[in-house]
């Protein structure tokens, strides 16, 4: 059955779910508003939506689904223009990060027997519509935050709908999402972020910590390139929550002081192995909001032609590679030259194929 699907909204996120559902049903017709003309001029030329809405309109009567994919400060603004064209048999849902605000000015309106909010745990330090993919929210946690109100037979149809698209949907109440985006997503930007300033402000003049920064220290702070303007609202949006948990952290960070001062061997030993017994223990895969780079090392002699070399037996082997180069600061790192891949069966085939021409491979 052919059904209308509208997005508010075409960034990352919206353009990704988008493109999703065009390529699961090609039959649907896709709508969609962005402020920017030129987003839905580049997404009505490859196909992804059928009709470009140049304001909140009649266009939005009678779809299934409304995707609220602006930034969380903006998508409450638009309740109230979508509520005239809402139907009993119509599914309301956003894909921010922050979950209690909307669920409260949904409350505030009246909504809520339309609406299930909706946090796909997928993205990237890129934004915009550019850079959307139907693939990203593939195998990723899609948290699905129902009202109150909302019928029980429209989650079930909602999380059908998201297993179509790929993704892995779990029923959460949204305070507790908030809770735990605050601390497995949020969090780590703060740190990241700080961290990336800490070295700035404390860099020597010729800037040495920029350039021995290490893989490490370039691992843990890669999210630290997402859009400054995302994460300023989510973190007035989720501010009590990320406080809390940042102050925790702080004690944390505060008790790891007093080891070292106090010289505790045995409790800093503790710190580091409890640490890494739980990360260990994480499955392995990128359905999250950080996600898993493909990555190897290899050991390649320093010798004219040695990166090219094998750059030309991974291409023969039909394995294309995201980047390539010499690791300078090998702290943390074996093997001399790292490669990173787009996905996880690439990464499998170069190892086997290097291994065969017998070079020495790291798998991270």
């Amino acid at each position: 059955m052919t059904k209308k699907i509208g997005f508010i909204g075409l960034g990352l996120i919206g353009g990704s779910i988008a493109k999703a559902v065009r390529r699961q049903y090609p039959d649907y017709t896709v709508i969609a508003f962005d402020k920017s003309r030129q987003t839905l001029a580049l997404a009505l030329s490859e196909g992804v939506i059928h009709t470009a809405c140049v304001s909140v309109d009649d266009n939005f009567k009678d779809c299934a689904y409304i995707f609220l994919c602006a930034p969380v400060s903006y998508n409450s603004a638009y309740l109230s223009q979508l509520k005239e064209y809402l139907t009993p048999d119509c599914i309301l849902t956003d894909v921010g990060s922050v979950k209690t605000q909307i669920h409260e000015d949904v409350a505030a309106l009246g909504l809520e027997e339309y609406f299930i909010g909706g946090h796909p745990m997928a993205g990237s330090e890129k934004s915009g519509f550019e850079n959307s993919k139907a693939h990203l929210i593939e195998n990723a946690y899609y948290i699905l935050t129902p009202s109150g109100r909302a019928a029980q037979e429209k989650v079930e149809e909602y999380s059908l709908f998201i297993s179509s698209l790929k993704a892995i949907p779990i029923v959460l109440d949204y305070r507790i999402h908030d809770r735990i985006t605050g601390t497995i997503s949020h969090l780590p930007h703060i740190i990241a972020a700080s961290l990336v300033n800490y070295v700035r402000q404390n860099d020597t003049d010729d800037q040495l910590m920029k350039a021995l920064a290490a893989g490490g220290f370039r691992d843990i702070t890669r999210i630290a390139s997402s859009s400054p303007v995302m994460w300023q609202q989510i973190c007035v949006k989720n501010g009590k929550n990320i406080s809390e948990i940042l102050g925790g952290y702080i004690d944390m960070l505060v008790k790891a002081k007093a080891m070292l001062d106090s010289h505790d061997e045995a409790a800093l030993y503790n710190m580091f192995e409890t640490s890494k017994n739980y990360r260990n223990s994480m499955p392995n895969s990128s359905a999250g909001p950080i996600k898993r780079q493909f990555a190897i090392y290899c050991d390649i002699v320093d010798e004219a032609g040695g990166i090219a070399a094998i750059a030309t037996i991974l291409a023969a082997g039909g394995i294309n590679l995201k980047n390539i180069g010499i690791v300078n600061n090998r702290e943390f790192e074996e093997g001399v030259l790292r490669i990173e891949f787009y996905d996880a069966g690439a990464l499998e085939r170069a190892v086997g194929l290097l291994r065969k021409y017998r070079y020495i491979v790291y798998d991270i």
